[in-house]
């Protein structure tokens, strides 16, 4: 886990799960760079155990994770209580995987490769 996390930073927390380390450390690195503080995960079961999971204004999570999918995460996050917003990024982009994804709460998916200054974008409220 990356962790950089302050309470008393005023800069909105995005939770990011990632499993491939290179991505996640670019997106670390570009969001922090962009003025978000940033908890960065690997798997479904860290980002959920993690006790400042609720402190996260936002999510992004990747579809297809080792030990589930960014849709159970964020099923697991809501039942958590938590209600910011989540982005989905995929390399396996469907009008399905779109559809269920709107349905268990996520505001937009975004195809792999990422480009930043799209996901930039949907980091705020529409």
């Amino acid at each position: 886990m990356n962790t950089s996390t302050d309470a008393r930073d005023p800069r909105p927390l995005v939770l990011l799960v990632e499993d491939e380390d290179g991505v996640r450390r670019s997106l670390q690195l570009f969001l922090t760079g962009r003025g978000y503080r940033v908890r960065a995960f690997s798997a479904v079961a860290s980002a959920i155990a993690d006790p400042g999971f609720d402190e996260a204004a936002l999510l992004i999570a990747d579809y297809r994770l080792p030990d589930g999918d960014g849709i159970t995460l964020l099923a697991g996050l809501r039942q958590r209580g938590w209600q910011g917003r989540a982005i989905l990024v995929t390399a396996f982009s469907s009008e399905q995987l779109a559809r269920t994804a709107a349905t268990a709460g996520f505001a937009t998916v975004i195809e792999k490769p990422l480009r930043h200054e799209e996901l930039l974008g949907s980091l705020a409220p529409a």
